[in-house]
């Protein structure tokens, strides 16, 4: 890496699932629209087929006359070769595959547990943790070993998770975890101020929050526009929306226009605490007790968001599998357009090419005060040359701070479940989910083990006496 001026090139960036057909792309576009860095992207991926086509797919985008900075794209071999003199990290892997998912996020539809999303909370997030954190955890080795100084940003959930297991594994990594689930709550603020106070033309970066609570279940406590209040606007906007619900599809980002929802959890939410719940619909269902919002499909119609059905991920990636040929074969032009992620920014920040301000998932230090340190937590930080400083968000509210709290101590369960091999831990966290308050400890017991079977492809070889024990 060499600082020119106010740029910066020979910037080396290993991406950690480079077959990736949506995160990749975006990423590497956001790099090709930034005049100010330019370098090498290593991509390593186990299909190693989809990295050398992602190689070509980057190398397009870099070449395209839209394009203001070169990147050279590269396979690499191994996971050590990636890593070797990397100054960035991009984590973003499918832990497992589609069939796994599958029974992470349905078969607990036979206890009468309807899952949303799947992959962050509930039965089907603890199982995906199981599997994630051993990967995680091998990838940090990694990172200790061959680029224990880069920066490392992770994409993947469960997030929280993720985070937790790259510290638990290299607690002096400087990795950070990316969401945009915020985005959309700042792009409905914006939504709210043209519906109430007629005010328009302004985007999300023109929204000022704080951002508290864990990933998925973020909050803010406080919002603002050019010095105006927009908690008393965002009242109005919820009291005026909360039976029919607000469609802001048009606004939101590209990756969301298939998880569109009316924001009615949002509203009721707001309207329950006197917080902004500050994630997609989808995912905040699944933090609270299921007869709340996602007791059954039925439920979830009214409340006005969509589960998201394994079925269609499968059908989503073979018409991205065909747009990846057509990409590599030139039947399909590259169409620039950047991604709305940040992560590009975050790095520009981190190399000193221009502070900012982000809500990024780091282990708390205490920026929430009423939880354990160590806990991930989802804040604004700051970045800045070289060093990443949280913003002090306060507690958590104390009618927040129970629904929380359980979230933050089943996660710490689950941890130790994925990096212990331990059944029972697995078990206590599962009986500890909002999702799962109405199963039977006998009932329980028996889908775990069902779950848990289902995915020891993935898993650690311990598993398959631990569920039999």
């Amino acid at each position: 890496m060499v600082y020119d001026g106010d740029n910066v090139r020979d910037l080396n960036v290993a991406y950690i699932g480079g077959g990736s057909r949506g995160w990749a792309w975006g990423f590497m576009m956001d790099l090709a629209f930034d005049s100010r860095m330019c370098g090498t992207v290593a991509l390593y991926d186990i299909d190693r087929d989809a990295a050398q086509k992602n190689q070509i797919i980057g190398s397009k985008i870099s070449e395209h006359p839209e394009a203001r900075s070169p990147w050279r794209y590269l396979v690499a071999e191994s996971l050590e070769q990636a890593l070797r003199g990397a100054d960035i990290v991009v984590i973003s892997i499918l832990p497992g595959t589609f069939a796994q998912m599958e029974s992470d996020v349905h078969l607990p539809e036979k206890y009468g547990i309807y899952q949303p999303v799947g992959d962050t909370t509930g039965p089907g997030g603890l199982v995906r943790a199981l599997r994630t954190v051993p990967m995680i955890t091998q990838i940090a080795e990694a990172i200790r070993a061959y680029a224990p100084l880069a920066w490392v940003i992770n994409y993947t959930n469960p997030m929280a998770l993720c985070m937790a297991a790259l510290y638990e594994a290299f607690p002096a990594i400087r990795a950070f975890g990316c969401c945009h689930e915020v985005f959309g709550t700042q792009n409905l603020l914006v939504a709210a101020l043209g519906d109430i106070l007629g005010i328009k033309g302004m985007s999300r970066y023109d929204i000022d929050v704080n951002v508290f609570g864990i990933n998925h279940f973020t909050w803010f406590d406080a919002a603002s526009y050019r010095g105006i209040d927009l908690f008393p606007v965002y009242r109005q906007f919820a009291e005026k929306y909360r039976e029919t619900g607000y469609d802001n599809s048009a606004i939101e980002n590209e990756l969301n226009k298939n998880f569109v929802c009316f924001h009615r959890v949002k509203f009721d939410l707001f309207l329950r605490y006197g917080y902004i719940a500050a994630a997609g619909d989808r995912h905040l269902a699944e933090f609270c007790p299921p007869s709340w919002y996602a007791k059954d499909p039925r439920a979830v119609e009214r409340w006005g968001f969509a589960m998201t059905p394994v079925s269609w991920r499968i059908e989503d990636l073979a018409q991205r599998l065909k747009k990846s040929a057509a990409l590599v074969s030139g039947e399909l032009p590259i169409e620039m357009k950047p991604s709305g992620e940040e992560g590009h920014l975050l790095i520009k920040a981190l190399l000193g090419l221009g502070d900012i301000i982000s809500n990024v998932n780091l282990p708390n230090r205490g920026q929430i005060g009423n939880l354990p340190l160590g806990a991930v937590v989802e804040t604004n930080a700051l970045f800045r040359r070289g060093e990443i400083r949280p913003v002090l968000a306060g507690d958590i509210p104390r009618n927040l701070a129970g629904l929380v709290s359980r979230h933050v101590c089943n996660q710490r369960l689950t941890l130790d479940a994925a990096l212990h091999i331990d059944f029972e831990a697995a078990l206590a966290a599962l009986l500890g989910e909002p999702l799962a308050e109405g199963l039977s400890p006998a009932d329980a017991r028996t889908m775990l083990r069902e779950m848990i079977g289902n995915t020891l492809a993935y898993l650690p070889a311990g598993w398959a006496a631990a569920i039999n024990s």
